[in-house]
Parts: structure tokens; C-alpha cells; sequence
């Protein structure tokens, strides 16, 4: 009588067990990511491994990048994990889809809705972590990537614009562009058009390149303004032009990346084509006076030397990556593959830290800066040069990746 109920009790507790099982595959478990400890950076890795290692290990999920507490759909996520799915192509070290896969799946839900992300707030700074999920839906066929795809689109096809058809930054920014924004949406909705629709709507990515080239650019250095507000209403807008009174280094850098990030899925036929390595080849002529011996750029551009400005390692590793993979697309001559080496070789030698566990770190990044808002930015040079600084900042982790991978670093 006792065996009988041992294993009607085994029984039992094998099918709770099963069930337990069965339900969590169901629940779509996100990946797990290798444990921190484990991860071994060795000296010779390349450039690219090293940092992509040390963000797993100082970041064992990827949600957790920029120390955030819980996962948010973010463009800084966006920005270093679309550098782990180039890197991945390259050196297809399972980790790193993983921790890709991870992200996206927290995030997205069975439906295709996306936790955090809200649509009616009209935010292109969150149309960009939808890169990520071409991939997903290409290797999976799962609809919920899909369906999320669609939900950006949507947002790409209300976002408010300009009178002449340029998109604002967010609701909350009436009127105004940004050259972050180029980068924040142009990338995936060239991406989505070209997958998608056959490219019916590459005229309208190539809209928005037009818009903000032909009102932020400074026609005596060629330099970009980091934004420009159409009705010149804010209070840090040019009453004459509407633009900033300042030029960025990160905000040229999203500028350059989003030219030649979006010009992948332009075909060389195409009538917009061969404007945009025009707008690429003026941005890069202009930003490569004012690289610093180091090879560096200073965080307001033209303004190398003057009383605290310093050398910034986000816009550095932007232009560094920009100008590599443009010369190796052959949309930039050969000679900027040179100076991208520069540039480098200044982020490696004068702003990098290597610890001793092989781990690394770049230093003077500036952590954020915008224009407008609540406490009040106001584009002038003090305020640039004295927004606060962040080691491995997101914003230059991914684009050092990415720079590494163009140079073969």
C-alpha cells in the first residue's frame, strides 16, 4: 500500500513538473545570459570583443546597460546591441546574440506590444531599438517582431513634420529637428521601406536628410547646427536661420552614422542616391578640419582650446566609424579609412583604461545634452562643455564597436 502511493505520489509530482516545464516554453523565457565571472577577455582579442566582453560582464543583461534598473525600450540599447549583431556577423560568438535576444524579448510581448514605449508621445529617439528586430524576425518568422515592426511604421507615419515635411524630434519639441533624429529613425525606416514596400518610401528618408541639410548647415565651415527650429520661437534659436547656437560633436556624429547607416538599403539607381554621399562627403570634408593632432574631436567642435573643451570620445568614435565604413563603401575616398585610423588610435591610447581583469573603459564621454526642456538647455558653449561626463557612455561604447569592426582593429 505504501509503494502504490510513493508512486502515485512520483506520479503526480512528475506531471506538476512537466506542466511546470511545458509552461514556461510557452511564456518564452528570454536568454540567459552568460554569468559575469565567466567571461574571460584575453589580451589579443581584437578591439571589438573587448568591449563588447566587458559590457556582458559589467552589464550580465543587456537591459541592464546604462545602468538602468528595469528594462526600457531605449535607443542607448539600441545603439550598442545593433553593434553586438554587426559583431556577431563577424565573430558569431553565441553570447552575443544572446544578449541581443534577451533584450528584445523582454521587451516585446507575445502580442507585438512593446513594454515601456509609448506611441502617442511621438518620440523618434524610440523608433531606433526597432532595428534590432529584423533579425529576430528574419531567424524566427515570429509575428510578435513583426508586429511590433508595424507599430514603429505607424509611428514613423504620424510623427508630426515641419510645413515642409521634415520630422520633429518629438511632441514635446514642436517644430524643431535635431540632427539625433536623423539617426533615431531614418536608419530603420530605410530599412523597413526597402523590406517591406519595395522602397516606395526612400524619397521620404531622403526628405528628411534634405530638410535638415539644407537649414542646419553653417555654409562658411560646413558644419551642422545641433538643431533648428522651424518657427525660430525657442529662446535658443537664431531669430534669422532657427538653428542652435552651437555645433556638437555627438549630434554631427548621429548625424554622419544615420547617412551611412540609411544609404545600405538606398540601391545606387536610385535618384536620391548619389545626394546623400554628397550631404556624407560635405559633413566629412568639414569635420576632418577639425580633427586635433590626437586624432580626436573636441566636444564643440570648432572651438578646440578654448577654455574647458575637451576631447570627447562619443563624436570621436562616431566620426571614426562614419569615415571607415564610408571610404569602405566607397561613398568617401580612400583617405578618410586613414584619418578614421586616427582617430583610433587617439581613443585607444588617450582616452581608454584597461583593467586588470582585461575588462575596459573610455573616459570623457559627455554623458547627455539636448536643447530646450525642463531645467532649460540652451545650446550656448558653457553649457555643452560643463554637461556632466560618463566612463563607457553607451552612446561611444556602440560606435567604437562598430569603428573597431570597419578598421579591423
Amino acid at each position: 500500500m505504501l509503494n502504490k502511493k510513493l508512486n502515485a505520489f512520483k506520479a503526480t509530482t512528475l506531471f506538476i513538473s512537466l506542466a511546470f516545464f511545458s509552461c514556461k516554453t510557452v511564456a518564452q523565457e528570454p536568454v540567459k545570459t552568460v554569468e559575469p565571472q565567466k567571461i574571460e577577455i584575453s589580451k589579443n582579442a581584437k578591439w571589438s570583443d573587448k568591449m563588447a566582453l566587458t559590457l556582458m560582464k559589467r552589464h550580465p543583461e543587456a537591459y541592464m546597460i546604462d545602468n538602468a534598473k528595469a528594462p526600457k525600450w531605449d535607443y542607448v540599447h539600441a545603439l550598442v546591441l545593433h553593434s553586438f549583431e554587426e559583431l556577431y556577423k563577424k565573430n558569431p560568438d553565441p553570447r552575443y546574440a544572446a544578449y541581443v535576444k534577451n533584450y528584445v524579448d523582454i521587451l516585446v510581448q507575445n502580442d507585438g506590444s512593446i513594454k515601456t514605449y509609448e506611441l502617442e508621445k511621438y518620440n523618434i529617439d524610440l523608433v531606433l531599438p526597432g532595428r534590432l528586430l529584423f533579425n529576430q524576425y528574419e531567424t524566427t518568422k515570429d509575428n510578435r517582431y513583426l508586429i511590433a515592426m508595424q507599430t514603429l511604421k505607424k509611428q514613423l507615419e504620424g510623427q508630426p513634420r515641419t510645413s515642409t515635411g521634415g520630422f520633429w524630434h518629438k511632441q514635446i519639441y514642436t517644430n524643431q529637428m535635431w540632427l539625433d533624429g536623423l539617426y533615431m529613425g531614418q536608419p530603420f525606416y530605410a530599412q523597413y521601406t526597402a523590406t517591406f514596400e519595395n522602397g516606395k518610401n526612400l524619397d521620404d528618408v531622403a526628405k528628411q536628410f534634405e530638410e535638415i541639410q539644407l537649414h542646419a548647415t553653417d555654409p562658411k565651415t560646413g558644419l551642422l547646427y545641433h538643431g533648428w527650429d522651424e518657427k525660430k520661437l525657442m529662446p535658443w534659436a537664431n531669430k534669422i536661420t532657427g538653428n542652435s547656437p552651437n555645433y556638437w560633436s555627438r549630434a554631427l556624429g548621429w548625424y554622419v552614422m544615420a547617412l551611412v547607416d540609411a544609404l545600405d538599403y538606398f540601391p545606387k539607381d536610385h535618384p536620391k542616391q548619389k545626394e546623400l554621399v554628397g550631404y556624407l562627403n560635405n559633413a566629412c570634408a568639414a569635420l576632418a578640419k577639425y580633427q586635433d593632432k590626437s586624432g580626436l574631436w573636441y566636444q564643440v567642435t570648432d572651438k578646440g582650446g578654448k577654455k574647458g573643451n575637451y576631447l570627447e570620445g562619443s563624436g570621436s568614435s562616431m566620426f571614426a566609424y562614419a569615415f571607415a565604413k564610408g571610404a569602405n563603401k566607397g561613398y568617401l575616398p580612400a583617405k578618410y579609412k586613414k584619418l578614421a585610423n586616427k582617430a583610433f588610435d587617439g581613443l585607444t591610447t588617450k582616452l581608454m583604461k584597461v583593467d586588470a581583469d582585461g575588462t575596459i573603459t573610455m573616459t570623457d564621454v559627455c554623458a547627455v545634452a539636448g536643447l530646450g526642456g525642463n531645467p532649460y538647455r540652451d545650446g550656448s558653449y558653457e553649457y555643452y562643455v560643463n554637461e556632466k561626463k560618463k566612463d563607457n557612455d553607451p552612446k561611444a561604447t556602440g560606435p567604437f564597436i562598430l569603428a573597431a569592426l570597419e578598421l579591423n582593429r
